[in-house]
């Protein structure tokens, strides 16, 4: 089974380029690396194609956000023959035996459509960031955080985008990322679709992967505000039918919660976000709003 393997850069390159060379190292014979560089400084691609000129880098002349970027790579993934796809984050860390046995759960569960890792702390061994996701129009705090035995496989309503293996029949049936959102929920709603058309998304509690979370200045803490906001209405107005009217309610009072605390903490920035991101869900907005956001600060 031919793997494809996907990373997506955005002004990390040293990152993105020690992910390439972790993801050469694993023991699969058959695999295909795609970097895909969001529309980067001019100094992160040019580090991007010095260090990477064995690798196909696919780069785009402006930030497409997470879902458009990795869909850059999932077309030319697709077009190739790759039977599964990878999408695997830059500040990500695993072996290869996590990668096969995703693989070796996709080949063992016809039925299977995306498998997912168990996500581990990278900074503080032992603790558990996901075993898999709730529905993220109802929760906020989505990720699953039970323990997941080795080799058992849990059902789940999606598998995190730090790391993900699709199977390319199921991109070829439910399309690719949903690029309305821009940043966070694609795989939820890739997930919800798959589901919908009878696949199945799992979580292999032998795969276990590492994630390196705390990489964000408070620019993008912003950024991050925003989107979680906004994406839960632009993902309930779409999977939750007549119920999304209650969906919309619980985020605008999450909404106010969040950022009356974010004005008590001084952070004045994020509440805006906040703010701006219950205006946007309510209007239907959708896409990438960095400069919005940020009132055209560098990102």
């Amino acid at each position: 089974m031919t793997l494809g393997i996907v990373i997506l850069n955005w002004n990390q390159s040293s990152d993105t380029i020690a992910c390439v060379r972790l993801a050469q190292r694993w023991p699969i014979a058959d695999k295909r690396i795609w970097v895909v560089d969001n529309g980067s400084r001019p100094d992160e691609v040019e580090a991007l194609s010095a260090a990477l000129a064995e690798v196909e880098v696919i780069y785009s002349p402006t930030n497409r956000g997470f879902a458009g970027g990795n869909n850059l790579a999932l077309t030319r993934a697709l077009e190739a023959g790759c039977r599964s796809v990878l999408l695997f984050n830059n500040d990500a860390q695993a072996e290869g035996d996590a990668i096969q046995h995703l693989q070796a759960t996709l080949e063992s569960h016809e039925r299977v459509g995306i498998v997912g890792p168990v996500l581990m702390d990278a900074a503080a061994p032992g603790r558990l960031l996901a075993a898999g996701g709730r529905d993220i129009g109802r929760h906020l705090a989505s990720h699953i955080l039970d323990p997941l035995s080795p080799g058992a496989l849990r059902p789940t309503d999606y598998v995190p985008g730090t790391c993900a293996l699709i199977r390319s029949q199921v991109l070829c049936e439910v399309g690719l990322l949903d690029e309305a959102y821009f940043f966070g929920g694609e795989l939820a709603d890739l997930c919800a679709r798959a589901r919908a058309a009878g696949w199945h998304c799992v979580v292999n509690g032998s795969a276990i992967v590492h994630h390196a979370v705390d990489r964000s200045a408070a620019i993008r803490r912003d950024l991050h505000s925003y989107y979680v906001v906004r994406n839960r209405f632009l993902y309930a107005r779409k999977f939750h039918g007549r119920r999304w009217l209650a969906s919309f309610m619980r985020w605008t009072l999450y909404g106010v919660y969040a950022g009356a605390t974010a004005i008590q903490r001084g952070n004045l920035s994020q509440a805006r976000a906040i703010g701006l991101g219950c205006l946007d869900g309510w209007r239907g907005c959708s896409g990438g709003q960095n400069a919005r956001v940020t009132r055209g600060r560098i990102v």
